[in-house]
């Protein structure tokens, strides 16, 4: 058995290839198993600086490189390749000997780690061997708590830390020999392995029981930081109270809070017949900051007023440095200064000159933004106080005439109905005649009763006359609804009307402006028209012209409403507005009017309203302009 433990021993250290003059490695080696690397003749290969700290010699135990452990603050060795195998040697105790497994078997296995484990579990021991045996190989790796061992072969240790139990498992996988004894009771292979232990359990689950009230309470400190104060209690009401409230509301800067306490004070219902005064006056005093609180509104829109006229002078100011640059790139770029520019001279200038146009033409849009949003807010201004009063006004003048209308004809259907109950007392006064007339002729005749069917006889025609009167009645209302729906067909066809008028206006617009450009030319080119007879059709057509610009009056209620909201907006700005802008002012006051419809009822009227062209570059856009009173000024 000896005998094949030192074969075994032998075949175990064959792998070891490091040469012991080679000093380096010998020394690097050693410090990755744990050990102070030593010469040979005992002299230190490593600085204590790059060994483990507090090593002690005498300790036998090779324990692993884990940064779990304790103690252990090692410079980061060097790379060591993934097929190179642990390299462990003999462990001598006092009792017994501990000898490495062969280092080309797989490491042994071990479970999952239980959370908080301090335990070990320890199997195949020797047969012989004894807690104090167990003691005195498992001490090495850390203060042991209990060892709790059983009669076949195996025992639990449990650590007092959790970094003992890694070390413990280095131990896994040796051959303990008690002694120098052969007898199979006194060896045994070692297995170590992770146990779950309650204690170990129950310790953990306290440890983070302990982490979260420390988490819980961490997190409170910092909400209880950022939470606002709490607002102060405010007292109940008593006239020495309400005194100094009386005080503090006439002070600016303590009124919020003043306000505040006496808002909980009436809310709370502190206000009765003897303290009513109190409280008046104190109403009074908070309405009195009204008056300041409007002044302070005037005087920040006043600042603001400022502020944009500053900027808009700024904007302007810039506007005309980039007009000046831009001239000056003008100049430079004419036919006498451009020859003598060398061709990365004018390539640098045509670069500039593009940027800076690019840029003037941003500010210039910018500053029509603003031109544009101050119209708005003028135009806004006006509605509020003009066109909206007389559009409400005229809108109430259509209610008007539609409750008319509809109370007319309530009072013709109320007509029709007395007519029609006249004309059934008349049938039944006449059915009652007659009914008589027989009555008399049966009793003349025989004395007997009147048969049932010629006493219920009236009730029956009464009941036929109501229902023919009801049917008359349902005609009548058809009647009313097909003409509702044909005198809306009629003001759709209107509409169509106008609109296909407009077009055929527009059309020959066009055209005569077409045929004109040729005419005006030459006097031959006039005469050879003149022979041909194309003159008498373009004069022609001139006094169609004056004929249809003479005819462009109004023609219904509605264009003389638009005319007249129209002729005020555009009074109303001077510089004039586009064909958008003045739709989209109409939409809010009729939804049904297009842009379409607005041109073509300007176009129509040219001695009132002009088209202009204004702006420069990408802002150019068309203006219509109001020019009535030009006429009448001219005249």
């Amino acid at each position: 058995m000896a005998a094949e433990g030192v074969g075994s021993l032998g075949a175990e250290q064959n792998h070891l290839s490091i040469s012991v003059n080679d000093h380096g490695a010998w020394a690097t080696a050693m410090n990755n198993l744990g050990i102070v690397p030593m010469g040979i003749n005992g002299q230190q290969l490593l600085p204590d600086s790059l060994c483990i700290q507090a090593f002690d010699p005498g300790l036998g135990l090779i324990t692993p490189i884990n940064p779990m452990m304790a103690g252990i603050s090692l410079v980061p060795p060097p790379p060591i390749p993934p097929d190179m195998p642990v390299i462990k040697e003999i462990i001598h105790c006092k009792s017994c000997t501990l000898f490495p497994q062969n280092p080309n078997l797989p490491p042994p296995s071990t479970r999952e780690r239980p959370p908080g484990c301090k335990t070990v579990f320890v199997g195949g021991l020797p047969e012989n061997s004894s807690e104090e045996i167990i003691r005195e190989v498992f001490d090495q790796c850390g203060e042991i708590i209990a060892i709790r061992k059983s009669k076949k072969n195996f025992c639990h240790i449990r650590y007092s830390e959790e970094f003992m139990v890694d070390k413990a498992l280095y131990l896994s996988g040796y051959r303990m020999r008690i002694g120098s004894s052969t007898d199979k009771k006194d060896s045994g292979r070692i297995h170590v392995d992770f146990a779950q232990a309650r204690d170990d359990l129950y310790e953990w689950e306290c440890k983070q029981r302990l982490l979260a009230r420390e988490e819980r309470h961490r997190r409170k400190i910092h909400e209880d930081r950022l939470r606002p104060p709490s607002p102060p209690p405010i007292m109940h009401f008593s006239e020495h109270e309400a005194a100094q409230l009386a005080e503090r509301l006439k002070d600016d800067h303590k009124f919020s809070e003043a306000t505040s306490v006496l808002f909980t004070w009436i809310d709370r219902g502190e206000v009765n017949r003897r303290t009513a005064n109190h409280f008046y006056s104190m109403i009074q005093s908070a309405n009195s900051h009204v008056r300041r609180l409007m002044s302070e509104k005037a005087q920040h829109e006043e600042e603001m007023e400022l502020a944009k006229e500053t900027f808009k002078n700024a904007l302007l100011a810039i506007l005309t440095q980039f007009e000046q640059i831009t001239g000056v790139f003008t100049v430079a770029t004419r036919q006498k200064a451009w020859d003598h520019f060398s061709k990365a001279q004018r390539k640098n200038i045509d670069i500039w000159r593009k940027q800076c146009e690019e840029l003037r033409n941003a500010h210039s849009e910018e500053i029509m933004g603003i031109r544009r949003e101050e119209e708005m807010e003028m135009s806004d201004d006006d509605s509020d106080e003009g066109p909206c009063k007389k559009m409400c006004m005229e809108e109430n003048g259509l209610c008007d005439q539609t409750q008319v209308s509809l109370r007319e004809e309530n009072i013709s259907l109320r007509w029709q109905l007395d007519a029609y109950r006249n004309e059934v007392e008349l049938l039944r006064k006449e059915q009652s005649k007659a009914n008589r007339l027989d009555d008399e002729h049966i009793l003349s005749q025989t004395p007997t009763h009147p048969t049932p069917t010629n006493s219920h006889s009236p009730e029956a025609q009464i009941q036929l006359l109501q229902q023919s009167m009801h049917n008359m009645q349902q005609q009548l209302l058809n009647l009313q609804e097909q003409l509702r729906s044909k005198e809306a067909e009629l003001e759709q066809a209107r509409d169509e009307q106008r609109y296909l008028e407009g077009e055929v206006l527009t059309l020959r617009d066009k055209l005569l402006n077409n045929n004109l450009e040729p005419v005006e030319g030459t006097n031959g080119e006039v005469h050879e028209k003149g022979v041909n007879g194309c003159i008498p059709s373009v004069y022609h057509t001139r006094e169609r012209r004056s004929e249809v610009i003479m005819r462009g009056a109004v023609t219904s209620e509605k264009e003389a409403l638009l005319l007249g909201v129209i002729s005020t907006f555009l009074h109303v700005h001077p510089f004039g507005a586009n064909i958008e802008y003045l739709w989209s002012y109409i939409q809010r006051l009729d939804s049904k009017v297009s842009a379409v419809e607005l041109e073509r009822l300007m176009v129509r009227l040219p001695s009132m309203f002009r088209q202009e062209l204004s702006g420069v570059g990408a802002t150019l856009e068309k203006r219509w302009k109001f020019c009535g009173f030009d006429r009448l000024g001219s005249a």
